[in-house]
């Protein structure tokens, strides 16, 4: 008799964006003539850069010519496209192989895929607020009995709140861990690690053999060059993290998929030597991965070229300009807001002691405005929203504009 995995119903609540998605449809169904403007979900909005359609495009007739077709590339990704990733973390002075580098349809995926290398037995701690994924997964992993009402949160689970009194930077971990999830531009928070509050965690990390798992997909929006844009840059990090990038919100790839994961070789936890994590991530691959589409991956090299990085970065200032309206529209209206600058994402402290989901439905019903209730992304994310700058600037400021009428309506 087959058996489903119970995990999925330790679950405590469905999905964050999928309930966004159904209150908003909720209030459409009522109101069909409003014009609902959303600032929600971090979706991309603008157009490729050209430099990226093009090597797409050339990709595209090399596979429609018999002579020049190909089908299955290697699962760890295109030789060319691997050697530009060293290339580009080159740039932060990070020297790395190309055999640490695997390719992959997007980080998501790869954040979740990962905790498949260990131990269910480890003990996982996670930034809190955190990016759904992170958490989920490793329930679905069987990492937890379940939710407790009374912890407000996932029993076994350890919880590093992030909260303004701590600049929103987790603290260490006052007891032995063995997985530590970051996030570096947090999402939501928009908050960045130092160069010292990173080395900390390695640190911690190297003496418990502990594993990071470094989530760096927002490191082009941090202008700051003071701040690291990888793990990588911190002394230590080699044995200790495991670093997750995307070119999503760098490239506009949110529907094309292209991300890539590193494991490098000198990494170690508790009961393997160097190579082995390498070793195990590339049998997982190889296993149950066909590679990236061909496709994407010619757009992420034409990504990684010198024009490319230019076009890609441009759009990156574009959305950081959306940002810097929705922080200065809601810091008129007497809102404490946190995020932007070195982020594409606005963390703003709800008015009047409105729970997240109060303050949701006042901006979606008064104002038509689709934001992020922050309680979403974890307990310490309660009394506060996640503003997105992923949208058509025309639209951010349609959206500023119509919360400045409509706030005094809030209770």
């Amino acid at each position: 008799m087959a058996k489903i995995n119970d995990s999925f119903s330790k679950l405590a609540a469905g999905y964050l964006f999928p309930e966004i998605a159904r209150r908003t449809n909720a209030f459409l169904s009522e109101n069909p003539d409003a014009n609902i403007m959303k600032l929600g979900i971090g979706n991309t909005t603008e157009a490729l850069p050209p430099t990226l359609v093009k090597a797409m495009k050339n990709k595209l007739d090399l596979l429609s010519n018999r002579e020049t077709y190909s089908g299955y590339g290697d699962e760890q990704g295109d030789t060319p496209l691997r050697e530009a990733l060293v290339n580009y973390y080159r740039n932060y002075g990070v020297e790395l192989d190309a055999s640490e580098f695997f390719v992959s349809d997007g980080a998501k995926a790869d954040a979740a895929n990962i905790q498949q290398l260990f131990s269910k037995d480890n003990i996982v701690a996670f930034q809190d607020p955190a990016y759904p994924v992170y958490v989920d997964s490793n329930v679905i992993g069987g990492r937890t009995p379940g939710y407790s009402k009374e912890l407000q949160g996932y029993e076994n689970f350890v919880y590093l709140p992030c909260r303004e009194e701590n600049g929103f930077i987790p603290e260490i971990p006052n007891q032995k861990v063995d997985l530590i999830y970051l996030c570096s531009p947090n999402n939501p928070t928009g908050a960045v690690m130092t160069h010292k509050q990173l080395k900390e965690f390695v640190d911690y990390a190297n003496e418990n053999k502990a594993v990071i798992i470094f989530d760096s997909a927002y490191c082009e929006y941090i202008k700051d060059d003071s701040l690291p844009r990888s793990i990588y840059e911190v002394e230590g990090a080699k044995s200790c993290a495991i670093e997750i990038n995307s070119l999503s919100k760098t490239a506009g790839f949110t529907g094309v998929r292209l991300g890539w994961t590193i494991v490098p070789k000198a990494l170690v936890c508790q009961d393997s030597e160097e190579g082995v994590i390498n070793s195990m991530w590339n049998r997982r691959q190889c296993t149950f991965f066909n590679g990236a589409s061909n496709v994407a991956q010619a757009g992420g090299l034409g990504a990684l070229s010198k024009q490319g990085l230019i076009e890609s970065r441009a759009l990156v200032d574009y959305y950081l300009d959306n940002a810097e309206i929705i922080k200065e529209g809601l810091e008129s209206l007497g809102l404490v807001c946190y995020g932007g600058g070195n982020s594409p994402y606005i963390w703003a402290k709800t008015p009047n002691n409105m729970t997240s989901w109060e303050f949701f439905d006042f901006l979606l019903k008064e104002c038509h405005v689709v934001i992020t209730p922050g309680s979403g992304f974890g307990p310490a994310g309660e009394g506060f929203v996640r503003i997105s700058s992923y949208g058509h600037k025309e639209n951010v400021i349609k959206a500023m504009n119509s919360i400045k009428e409509n706030f005094k309506n809030v209770k």
